[in-house]
């Protein structure tokens, strides 16, 4: 889908502010609601606005312990892949799994309450025999960046 300037401003307003009306998100890019609407609702079907979300604030939310982790795989069958993707959805504190080339096969971000249930979740998943050789863990001591949009200005030039 060709997306064009009006189009880019409606995603780039709604990355900023995902409760905004859509009366107000027409105001915002300058657009009559009709037509606002309509090429809201085309976006909407063609998957590139994938659904509307509340940021939490996890440190208002519990104390919780962030963690990052690199994971090779045993082997690398496509069985085993299949394998390690299929019981890593399952997992709730497992909130993002990334499949990498290079040195190593996953990075997974990991939220739990602390780090005893993090060790308790890797035992878990290893004692599952989901595929694991090796995982190295770091554990995050502040966020330095987080954001949950795109760089559109960059990416759609």
């Amino acid at each position: 889908m060709k997306l064009d300037e009006l189009d880019i401003k409606i995603l780039a307003a709604l990355q900023r502010e995902g409760r905004m009306t859509k009366l107000k998100l027409a105001e915002t890019i300058n657009l009559s609601p009709t037509p606002c609407w309509e090429r809201l609702r085309r976006l909407e079907q063609a998957g590139i606005i994938s659904g509307y979300h509340a940021r939490l604030d996890l440190d208002k939310l519990a104390r919780a312990t962030l963690v990052l982790v690199e994971v090779t795989l045993k082997r690398h069958q496509h069985a085993d892949f299949q394998r390690f993707e299929t019981a890593v959805r399952d997992v709730p504190e497992i909130v993002e799994c990334y499949a990498t080339g290079g040195g190593l096969d996953y990075v997974m971000k990991v939220v739990v309450r602390d780090v005893d249930a993090y060790q308790r979740l890797i035992d878990r998943l290893l004692i599952e025999d989901i595929g694991i050789d090796r995982y190295f863990t770091y554990i995050v001591t502040k966020p330095v960046k987080q954001s949950a949009g795109l760089p559109l200005d960059s990416l759609l030039d």
